[in-house]
């Protein structure tokens, strides 16, 4: 058994277990982290499904929980007040605990009523997607999404623990699981160029979810994120880097109406963002190519199906969180593992350089 990895924030800590059949402890964890509280479970209902069938490993759930349909279209505000007020309702006080079951809708959606319920009550983190695991769940974000853009509505509200249990992803759609892979491939190309070495060696075991190289995928990849917001708990330096490849893809998400998953427009991002950091000169010319090289070894797109117009992404990114003072903003490559810092975490661009650059998914 590997030892968890441990977040640290402003009020303490809290550990990120990454071990297969880490879900079978989630009742026995619950009612440790959560100690003599009162507990509830928000929940993606088809996740919900797979748990109480027995499908990732353990026995149903025994307590209350509370479901909502699959999808980022479940992340709204609407959402967050129907299930604020179901707690409401059931008489739920301050000595409130949550589980937050499902993958990264799960997470924010649960981590913003966590936030906000009673001003603020404990959770527990369950992410059963690749994504969620090694990235959505560790650091403490949580909101919901605005007609405007992602996230925009939300509030930082550390978990007080995160099981990852690699063994759930069995279960996982094969487009799902691929998704997942784009942040992977994004932490590689932020903070470890050993780590992307490593995933470009492993690929086809990684495609046949074989456990090891599963395991220490999301290991690794919790190891990075970690040590990120760590040192920058609410994003006012180091922590923007991990924003690579996002300013494209949530324009790409909010263009498409969410037709295209989290996951591929992250790889779409870092194949755009990539390519603008090397018309800037900031990288060396090769770096795009070999990241797209990567993504779709990996099974994930580097290039859009249907054709967007480069015009309609630019207008997309103006609501960028990044953006200061209404200038879009981008956390650019340098190298592998190498990120640039010259301009501070994150830098504008030249309207006909993130044009341009568009070209390269478009």
């Amino acid at each position: 058994m590997s030892p968890p990895i441990v977040v640290s924030h402003a009020l303490g800590s809290y550990p990120v277990v990454v071990e297969p059949g880490a879900l079978g402890r989630l009742e026995t964890v619950a009612e440790e982290r959560l100690a003599g509280r009162r507990l509830a479970m928000i929940a993606d209902a088809a996740v919900y499904e797979l748990l109480q069938a027995g499908r990732l490993g353990r026995a149903p759930w025994p307590g209350a929980a509370l479901l909502f349909p699959p999808g980022e279209t479940s992340k709204t505000r609407e959402r967050w007040a129907a299930l604020t007020d179901a707690l409401l309702a059931d008489g739920y006080g301050r000595d409130t605990g949550l589980v937050a079951l499902g993958g990264g809708v799960a997470g924010d959606l649960a981590g913003f009523v966590a936030a906000t319920y009673l001003r603020g009550v404990p959770y527990i983190q369950a992410p059963t997607t690749l994504l969620a695991m090694l990235d959505a769940s560790v650091g403490g974000k949580t909101g919901v999404d605005a007609p405007q853009g992602k996230n925009l509505v939300g509030a930082f509200h550390p978990p007080v623990a995160v099981l990852a249990d690699p063994a759930a992803l069995a279960t996982l759609a094969e487009r799902d699981y691929r998704g997942g892979m784009a942040e992977a491939v994004k932490h590689g190309l932020i903070a470890d160029e050993n780590y992307f070495t490593w995933m470009e060696r492993e690929a086809d075991a990684l495609l046949r979810r074989d456990p090891a190289a599963l395991t220490r995928l999301v290991r690794r990849s919790v190891e990075i994120k970690a040590d990120v917001v760590s040192g920058d708990e609410r994003e006012a330096g180091r922590r923007a880097i991990l924003n690579a490849g996002h300013t494209v893809a949530h324009a790409l998400e909010r263009v498409t109406a969410f037709g295209i998953p989290h996951g591929e427009a992250v790889a779409l991002g870092l194949v755009a963002e990539c390519a603008l950091a090397e018309r800037m000169g900031l990288a060396p010319a090769g770096l795009g190519q070999r990241v797209a090289g990567l993504l779709a070894r990996l099974g994930l797109p580097t290039r859009l199906v249907s054709p967007l117009s480069p015009e309609r992404l630019i207008e997309a990114m103006a609501s960028d969180k990044k953006n200061l003072r209404a200038r879009v903003r981008f956390a650019l490559p340098r190298a592998l593992g190498v990120m640039d810092t010259d301009a501070g975490w994150t830098r504008e661009a030249p309207a006909a350089d993130v044009r341009e650059a568009l070209t390269a998914i478009t």
